[in-house]
């Protein structure tokens, strides 16, 4: 797996647009200050089958220092969340198939699944409780 940068993104979407990149990449920070926006808004964002990014709040808790084990408070606290769509889903598993596929079947990729969470895991059991968002 790849990182790929916002730089990168633009300039595949400026050629393959025919676009100039200064352009494409002006439209993509602009598009990605709007999302900014309307979250700090509180506002959910909906997009049909790709997912929805929303603002939650963590209540405030008592937490313990690892190190010290001194109990320590922890803030109330927002944090964005992102709930992938139908189809997002359904093409980013057909994708992690069609490579374990290639791949051979003894692939560790081939147990990488997309839960019903839309957060990648593992699809067999695990003794490892899910992680609290």
């Amino acid at each position: 797996m790849q990182t790929i940068t916002k730089k990168q993104l633009s300039d595949r979407v400026a050629d393959r647009l025919g676009q100039k990149r200064v352009l494409v990449k002006q439209i993509v920070q602009k598009f990605l200050d709007e999302l900014i926006d309307e979250l700090t808004r509180g506002n959910r964002l909906e997009f049909r089958d790709f997912g929805v990014f929303e603002t939650k709040r963590r209540k405030s808790r008592t937490a313990q220092n690892p190190r010290t084990l001194e109990r320590v408070s922890v803030p109330i606290k927002w944090t964005v969340k992102f709930k992938v769509g139908r189809l997002m889903k359904a093409r980013v598993q057909a994708a992690i198939d069609a490579q374990a596929a290639a791949e051979g079947s003894g692939s560790s990729s081939s147990n990488l699944r997309i839960a019903a969470d839309g957060q990648p895991g593992n699809s067999g059991n695990s003794a490892a409780p899910p992680s609290q968002a």
